[in-house]
């Protein structure tokens, strides 16, 4: 099992920023990707950015060139570093872990930190 921990959420004004930052704990061997997903109250669950076992990142468009993405293996730690943030950033973020073995994705998810932007 793979705990996750998700902090640095908040109100911010538009055009500010906030980073976030999660946590993982447990079978975290062999992960192949961690990423953050939001949802805001009536929409889906969106993918917002992921990195990769071996670096690689992407990024869902809306969030392109002011979101990014990083880990630090050391402290077992990724982080989404949000810079001019709009009111359309509202939302619960999701910290998520993958692993895949045996053509099976194993889904792992953190409990979520509000994010609110105002205009």
């Amino acid at each position: 099992q793979v705990q996750l921990v998700e902090s640095g959420g908040g109100l911010v004004q538009a055009g500010g920023s906030l980073r976030l930052s999660c946590a993982a704990s447990g079978s975290i061997f062999s992960l192949n990707a961690m990423g953050w997903y939001r949802q805001a109250p009536g929409k889906q669950r969106e993918l917002v950015a992921s990195i990769f076992s071996g670096g690689s990142t992407n990024y869902a468009d809306s969030v392109l060139g002011r979101f990014t993405i990083s880990r630090d293996n050391a402290k077992n730690t990724v982080y989404l570093q949000m810079n001019s943030l709009k009111p359309e950033d509202t939302a619960v973020y999701y910290c998520n872990a993958k692993r895949v073995r045996m053509s099976l994705i194993h889904d792992y998810w953190g409990q979520g930190t509000q994010v609110t932007v105002s205009s």
